[in-house]
């Protein structure tokens, strides 16, 4: 499955749409794929739509670019990407998005083990296989 990069302000990023589900309920969400993430983190928000206590789950800290502590707390969810859905364990991060990132993000633990991804710039796609089909 092919999908566009998208535009924010004058960069291009390999932004796609997934499906976020927990307890019969289910959202689109944005999330950037970025294979220098160690696992997949989502906004608190989208967590407490789904029905999910978001910080009764286990507390953990992410450092990002110049070193900026933020904690996250740790939950089972299913992604679904092209129809394809894989139980994960995921972080909800109290405002993670926000003006300069407005999605959510997909990295290594969640995304990464479940697809093979090829990231195309010039053509301005990314391409994402599920692995269990290949």
């Amino acid at each position: 499955m092919k999908f566009k990069y998208k535009q924010y302000g004058s960069i291009l990023r390999p932004v796609i749409e997934i499906i976020l589900k927990n307890q019969g309920k289910s959202v689109r969400y944005e999330v950037l794929v970025d294979s220098g993430a160690d696992l997949c983190i989502f906004d608190e928000e989208i967590g407490s739509y789904l029905g999910i206590d978001v910080r009764k789950g286990k507390p953990r800290e992410v450092f990002g670019v110049g070193g900026k502590c933020s904690v996250f707390y740790i939950h089972p969810i299913i992604i679904e990407v092209g129809g394809w859905p894989f139980e994960i364990n995921a972080g909800f991060m109290p405002s993670v998005a926000g003006k300069a990132m407005p999605y959510g993000l997909v990295g290594q633990k969640g995304f990464f083990e479940n697809f093979i991804v090829k990231f195309d710039l010039l053509k301005e796609e990314i391409e994402i296989k599920n692995r269990e089909k290949h």
